[in-house]
């Protein structure tokens, strides 16, 4: 079935709306960039094993800042003011498209930035980095297919298939991500690993934002506001799932230095305070005896 009516994002938008979606897309880059600042000055709080965790984090935050910038861009001169209306143009278009080169990219870092904090090592941990990010990849991109490829996005048939065959991806990174976490429960503090979990429950619940958003024009013909429900709901689930996530996968970070501290398996060279609470005290590396002659 195709529906005659433009795709979501040529939808014809009042003042109010227009400046709702606005709002929307500008608070997410404010927050994003913010999260990319901190994650440059923080990486050095935490131990060298679990700093992956924080390059990850900077990466998503400055592909998704420059992200929102252009989807910022494409809204802004994408609709034109004309008789007390905002008429969308073909760069309008972008306001979409461009969220899943976005997603195409972080997704599949949001699970390296995961499984850098968890207890997998050696091959296990390739095996399930690689097959987690592919499987994040190919979520996204099938995503991608039916929302935006086939007949604009306008045919449900698409939508369905498409959205049934990224599902099934999702559902492997759900048992992959689940996994991982289970078990690296032995090996961390109660502490660290309530964290962990809470960090996969906050990714893994914001990921089913995304289809349930996109499996609305299934069952209802799009509108104005749900084009600005869309927007929303995207921004929003982007600041949760890159922002509120990475701040949790921090904190997992600096417990587990601090733990690997007093266990004296690392060195740091600062103090580990988590909440303003102090966990561990610097470790100097051992200076080498001097050689007898």
């Amino acid at each position: 079935m195709l529906y005659d009516t433009p795709t979501p994002e040529l939808q014809t938008l009042t003042p109010g709306q227009h400046d709702v979606v606005v709002f929307a897309v500008l608070a997410a880059a404010f927050a994003l960039l913010a999260h990319t600042l901190h994650s440059w000055r923080s990486a050095s709080e935490v131990g060298v094993r679990y700093r992956p965790a924080v390059v990850a984090a900077l990466c998503i935050g400055a592909v998704a800042t420059v992200s929102y910038a252009l989807v910022h861009h494409a809204v802004d001169t994408g609709f034109t003011l004309v008789d007390g209306v905002y008429e969308p143009g073909e760069p309008a278009r972008s306001s979409l498209f461009t969220r899943y080169v976005d997603w195409s990219v972080t997704v599949p870092l949001l699970t390296v930035e995961l499984l850098a904090v968890c207890a997998l090592a050696g091959a296990r941990a390739r095996r399930v980095r690689a097959s987690t990010m592919a499987a994040a990849f190919l979520m996204v991109v099938t995503g991608f297919v039916g929302s935006q490829v086939v007949a604009e996005g306008r045919s449900t048939g698409a939508l369905v298939g498409w959205g049934l065959v990224s599902t099934a991806f999702f559902g492997y990174l759900y048992v992959a991500l689940v996994g991982a976490v289970r078990g690296s429960r032995g090996s961390m503090s109660a502490e660290s690993f309530a964290s962990l979990r809470n960090a996969a429950v906050v990714l893994l619940s914001t990921f089913g934002v995304y289809p349930l958003v996109y499996a609305v024009p299934v069952f209802v013909d799009v509108t104005p506001s749900w084009f600005v429900g869309m927007q929303v709901a995207y921004s929003a689930a982007d600041v949760v799932a890159k922002v509120g996530f990475g701040v949790l996968v921090f904190k997992v970070a600096k417990l587990r230095t601090a733990e690997d501290l007093a266990a004296g398996a690392e060195t740091h060279p600062e103090p580990v305070w988590v909440s303003s609470v102090h966990e561990a005290d610097a470790v100097a590396p051992h200076e080498p005896e001097p050689r007898q002659h």
